[in-house]
């Protein structure tokens, strides 16, 4: 965590006249500190009037629609309040880029830790603790998922319309588009992505169930309790839309460890006592209504998604515009993903 009186990207001065503005504390702003500035978003924390706060916003060279993005958020995260769903509590969102360069949003600060960063004491030592670990996270899922989706005010977040039909010719063509990146030996060094698009074409469920998905469900994007087992919050929610939750069961089973072939990111240790994904797809079944039987489509949908937007960094480092290693395991890992796919594409219908 980097402390400083001053962040770039975030003017102490204009924050504060905006917090006046909507009522949110008075006096100076003390304490400011960065807790992540990647290469997609800041997020600082700091403290007004004995509050603590973070602010979250576009990185200093942002992507394209990063500030639609950003407000995007902040409406799901608002939406939210109320429900089950563990997440950060949203206290006010800014649409108006002038403030601080762009978009951004406050929200009240998490008190937990992200199991893919490091695992604390009792979970470390506790291996049933685990295992409720992998139970909570589909928890989440199942409640996200169960919320209706127009009741909080989420028309037109999404366009659930033919949103399963949508997705291989989408990811085909972000596939395509990193041959723009010089060096990048194409489509075909993704092996087996070919046939999985085959198999998803030829096997779109006929019907689904529209409701709020995150888009990224997986380990690295939840923070859990230190006293317990329990998610303490669902974070970045920058992919969230309205489409089909079950993808988001599907990312979970997609990015498991336990089977192979073991992805190299995404690393939990310790790993023992952790639910099989059998299990985890037995738990999800048992807290929602939703049309389990032809679940391995997601999986293999959550694979050939994962593994294309993966690619997309190997493509980059190709090219110079990312470090090599992380290229090179990236690539491993959507390698990786294509070969889950495809023994997901062959493996019984769950039941």
């Amino acid at each position: 965590m980097n402390t400083q009186s001053e962040i770039k990207g975030v003017d102490s001065d204009r924050l504060v006249e905006w917090m006046d503005e909507q009522g949110l504390g008075s006096g100076p702003i003390a304490g400011m500190s960065l807790l992540t500035g990647g290469t997609q978003n800041l997020i600082v924390r700091f403290e007004r009037e004995g509050r603590i706060y973070v602010l979250r916003r576009p990185s200093l060279n942002p992507r394209p629609e990063a500030n639609v993005t950003m407000m995007r958020e902040a409406r799901v995260l608002g939406a939210l309040e109320g429900s089950n769903v563990p997440h950060p509590a949203l206290l006010a969102a800014c649409a108006d880029e002038e403030v601080l360069g762009a978009s951004f949003y406050l929200m009240e600060p998490v008190t937990g830790f992200n199991a893919v960063n490091g695992m604390p004491e009792p979970h470390r030592s506790d291996s049933a603790m685990r295992r409720a670990m992998g139970f909570s996270l589909v928890d989440g899922a199942a409640a996200l998922a169960n919320i209706d989706y127009l009741e909080v005010g989420l028309e037109g977040f999404g366009k659930p319309e033919n949103f399963l039909q949508r997705q291989v010719p989408r990811w085909q063509r972000q596939l395509a588009s990193y041959s723009r990146h010089e060096g990048w030996p194409g489509p075909e060094s993704l092996e087996g992505v070919h046939g999985l698009s085959d198999y998803l074409s030829e096997n779109v469920p006929s019907s689904f169930q529209p409701g709020i998905m995150h888009g990224d469900y997986q380990l690295a994007n939840v923070m859990y309790r230190y006293d317990g087992p329990e998610l303490a919050a669902i974070v970045d929610w920058e992919l969230s839309t309205i489409g089909d939750p079950l993808l988001d069961l599907g990312w979970i089973i997609a990015t498991w460890r336990g089977y192979t072939p073991e992805l190299p990111i995404l690393q939990v240790e310790p790993w023992d006592g952790f639910p099989l994904v059998d299990e985890l797809i037995a738990h999800y079944a048992d807290q929602s209504d939703r049309d389990l039987s032809g679940f391995n489509w997601y999986v293999v949908l959550a694979c050939f998604k994962l593994g294309i937007i993966l690619e997309g960094t190997h493509a980059r480092a190709c090219a110079g515009k990312a470090p090599q290693a992380t290229g090179q395991k990236l690539h491993a890992a959507a390698m990786a993903l294509m070969q889950r796919g495809r023994l997901w594409a062959d493996r019984r219908r769950w039941e």
